[in-house]
This record gives structure tokens, sequence and C-alpha cells, in this order.
């Protein structure tokens, strides 16, 4: 039989994986609104009230399309590909803690996965991994269009790795932690990570839409020159998979962005308003979230406002720019500690 504290991570880990697909499928949804809001036109309206029905519609047609695998291809990678694009886009989701968490019975249940104390290190080795979901589809493909895509989707998302990875070397150095956890208790009370690392926060937001292919860094989709890019062979549920995947890419992305650098589930003042703590902890949750909708409204805002860049200004903005500025930034970041006399 299984333990109480077992049951509830079970019901934690499938709630959580439904929310990702839910938040994912109505991106989709979200995305064709505020692109029609800011072109002056309606959007989707038809299935439904509103159109909030459309993803539904849409995933449906994903279903129902025609299962095309090309003959030359490799087979076996090419449905390996958007299998590995989809199963890294969600075990990102494992170290986020959602909540403070609930206290039932007497015993004490975290709203988070698994609390492993190297967080930051598990999110940046599933994000790594993620890259090889699109390469090996890209390559298995057969399809020069395909494998061009693949290629800038590897080169562009290893360089912007590397950018962010330092941006949040200086955190952990502020912090002296790599859990996530701990990361998110020590911004209680408004003491976000944005207004003590500006800098940290501005590269990993950027790095955030080139890992997540969004414009304007989404130069390995770029239908104007390939076609679909890396997916142009993909259809029926296996493009739905790379559709999927990016948007859960946003929507981690958007929780991980909070909970470093905004405090997570952390809510300034309702203590003094609040007694009860799993009401505290469910407010917070509800919170958390909707900063998680405002990092994906904005992706979605920079999408519709700015044009996709060059390829020769992506790789330049990453390795000439990025990369010395989130190194610069772990030096400032030194010196006022040890001004501050918390380094020897």
């Amino acid at each position: 039989m299984l333990s109480p504290a077992l049951l509830f991570t079970i019901i934690l880990i499938i709630v959580v994986f439904l929310i990702s697909l839910v938040v994912a499928m109505y991106s989709t949804y979200g995305e064709r609104k505020v692109a029609a809001f800011m072109q002056d036109r309606l959007g989707p309206n038809r299935a439904g009230p509103f159109g909030i029905l459309q993803p539904m519609a849409d995933g449906v047609k994903m279903f129902m399309k025609e299962e095309i695998i090309p003959q030359d291809s490799n087979k076996w990678l090419f449905i390996l590909g958007p299998s590995i694009a989809m199963l890294t886009a969600c075990m990102a989701s494992a170290v986020i803690p959602w909540g403070k968490g609930l206290t039932i019975d007497g015993q004490f249940y975290s709203l988070q996965i698994t609390d492993v104390n190297i967080g930051i290190l598990y999110i940046f080795g599933v994000v790594s991994i993620g890259v090889y979901g699109i390469m090996i589809g890209g390559w298995a493909s057969n399809n020069k269009y395909s494998l061009l895509g693949a290629l800038r989707a590897s080169s562009q998302m290893i360089s912007y790795e590397i950018a962010m990875g330092l941006s949040i070397i200086a955190l952990v150095m502020m912090t002296g932690t790599l859990s996530v956890r701990e990361i998110t208790e020590q911004q209680a009370g408004g003491h976000w990570n944005a207004l003590y690392q500006p800098l940290g926060f501005l590269i990993f937001l950027i790095c955030a839409f080139a890992e997540t292919n969004r414009t304007p860094f989404d130069l390995p989709e770029c239908e104007t020159e390939l076609v679909g890019g890396y997916h142009t062979e993909y259809s029926s549920m296996k493009l739905g998979f790379y559709l999927f995947a990016e948007y859960i890419n946003m929507f981690i992305s958007s929780a991980v962005i909070s909970t470093l650098y905004f405090g997570g589930y952390n809510m300034p003042f309702i203590e003094r308003f609040v007694s009860d703590p799993n009401l505290v902890s469910i407010i917070g949750t509800l919170f958390f979230f909707g900063k998680i909708f405002f990092f994906i409204f904005f992706f979605m805002w920079i999408r519709w406002t700015i044009p996709r860049f060059r390829y020769d200004q992506l790789m330049n903005l990453g390795w000439k720019v990025l990369l010395p500025l989130s190194i610069l930034n772990i030096f400032l970041t030194g010196i006022v500690m040890w001004l501050m006399g918390k380094v020897n």
C-alpha cells in the first residue's frame, strides 16, 4: 500500500503534467488572440464562445491528419525526435516549487515534486538534452531544409545556454545555494532577485527567448527560408509534439524566471491578512501562476512586436554581447559581495 506522502507526490506529478498540457494548449489560443488584438482583428471566434474551444478543434485536427513518415528517413529517429522534445519539456517542472505546501491531517506535503539540492543544475541538464530532440528530428527527416533548421537550432541553443549558465552563476554566488526551493524562500518579503541582479535577469530573459526558439530567435523554423525548419517533414501528432513542446517550454521558462528572479510563490504582506497556512499557500500558488501568465503574455507580446534577426546577428548577440555581459555580471557581483563583507 502506498504511503500518503508517495500518493500525494504521484497526484502532484499528474496534476503538474495536466496543467502543463492545458496551459500549452490554451497558449496557442492566447497567442492568436494577442496577435489579433495587436493587428486590430478578432482572432479565433468560431469554435465555442469567443473561440475558447479552438485548441480542442486543433487537437482533433492533429489526431485526424494522415501519419506520414518519409520513405528515405531514419524511421526510428524520426519518431524519437519529437518524443525527446516533449519529454524534456515536461521533465523540467519536477524541481519547480509551485507553492509552500499543504498541511493535511497534521502532515505537511510539499507542493514540489522533488527538492534536490542541485535543482538549477537539473534544469540546465534537462534543457541541454532538449536540443537533441530538434537535432535528431531535423537530421532523421533526410531533408535539407530540416537539417539546416536543426543546425541553426543546435548552434543557437548551445550558444545561448553558455550565457544563460553564466548569468545564473552570479545568482548562485549571491544566494549561496543551487536549490530552487531555497532561492525562492530567500526572496520572501519582496526581496526579489531581479532587484539585486537586474543585468543577470535581462541576460537570462533574452537567453530564455533563444532557448524556446521564440521570435526574434525563431531562425530554426523560419518559414521564409526553411519552409518549416526542423519539423518540415512532420505531420499529425508528431508535429503536434514539437509544437506542444515549444509552448510547454515557454510555460516552464516563465515559471523558472518567476521563481529565480521574482520570488516564485512568495506574495508580499499576505501573512498580515491571512492566518491559515493552507490558504496562504493556495493564494501564493495562484500569485505564482499570475506571474507565469504575465511572462507567457510577454513572450507573445515580443513575438508580434519585433522582427526576427538575421542569423549572423543572432550569433553575434550571443557570443559578442551576452557572453561578455554575463562575465561582467559575475565580476560585478563578486566585487559588490566583497565590499559588503559577504566574502573573505
